[in-house]
């Protein structure tokens, strides 16, 4: 299913991706694409490529200013439709990433999950989720993470197309894209205490 999903996708929407790519470097300058290493499927990590979304404005000290500062009005377009998760696609066609899984998080935060929370990587990261279909960015982590094990431990068929219509419908009413107290997702900082088995 995934092979044949993002294939599909990717030449139907290639007018999408073009458009898409020129508005960037027009707007936001290169590179078009932004890379970063995300951990996959047992924690083996892996190149993710998206959409750039923010500049690279920086202080006086060379470090970059914050995402509220740099993300611009377009890059919060292209973060509203999902327009910049396209390149993603690619991942899922090397195998990287699956259509449905828990969201690649960074590579930082691997040292900071507990046992509970590590389980998210028995299974291939994916496009759209579990957790972004029931509030994305929105949700705090922990209930993020509960929702990401409760899918490992539920991969189905039905499930797995039952989330990408939720997806669809989340993408176009433009829902949990931002969480209540920043721009962004805020930055996970660990779980106090290990996530008690029921």
């Amino acid at each position: 299913m995934d092979l044949v999903l993002s294939l599909i996708a990717i030449v139907l929407l290639s007018p999408v991706f073009i458009i898409v790519a020129i508005l960037v470097k027009t707007k936001l300058g290169s590179p078009v694409l932004f890379k970063q290493e995300r951990p996959g499927l047992n924690e083996k990590i892996f190149n993710m490529y998206k959409f750039r979304t923010m500049t690279d404005e920086r202080d006086k000290e060379g470090n970059l200013l914050p995402d509220s500062v740099r993300l611009t009005k377009f890059g919060k377009f292209l973060r509203s439709t999902s327009l910049d998760e396209l390149p993603e696609l690619f991942n899922i066609l090397k195998g990287d990433m699956s259509v449905v899984g828990p969201r690649p998080l960074l590579v930082k935060y691997l040292p900071l999950y507990n046992e509970h929370e590590k389980r998210r990587h028995e299974v291939r990261p994916g496009l759209s989720g579990l957790a972004q279909v029931n509030g994305r960015n929105s949700i705090c982590w922990e209930d993020k993470f509960n929702l990401d094990v409760y899918y490992v431990d539920n991969v189905k068929f039905i499930v797995d197309w039952k989330i990408i219509f939720m997806t669809i419908k989340k993408v176009f009413f433009r829902e949990g894209i931002n969480s209540e107290t920043a721009s962004t997702m805020e930055p996970f900082q660990g779980t106090q205490k290990e996530k008690l088995e029921l």
